[in-house]
């Protein structure tokens, strides 16, 4: 499902809504995941799951076009932990 799906499946449950204020819950609800996990936060939502981040050390990479060794920095990258309820749902139990 992509960004515009999701509208509108949203805006086809709410029909008191606005599509514009459809939009805007859904922005609101990322950009706050978003700004939860730049502050280092954890965002769980129960029964679907919870974001967090994890951190990456630095390595050596190699660039695959010059084949040049580079140094790849470390990195905070977003995770996905799914909750009990949604494992259950996908492997039919």
């Amino acid at each position: 499902m992509i960004r515009s799906e999701l509208l509108a499946a949203l805006a086809k449950e709410n029909p008191e809504l606005r599509a514009d204020e459809v939009e805007r819950v859904v922005e609101v609800f990322f950009d706050e995941i978003t700004q939860r996990l730049a502050e280092g936060g954890r965002v769980e939502l129960r029964g679907f799951g919870a974001f967090s981040t994890r951190a990456r050390d630095a390595r050596k990479g190699r660039n695959p076009r010059t084949g040049e060794t580079v140094e790849v920095p470390g990195k905070r990258v977003p995770y996905f932990k799914p909750g009990k309820e949604i494992r259950q749902r996908l492997n039919g139990d």
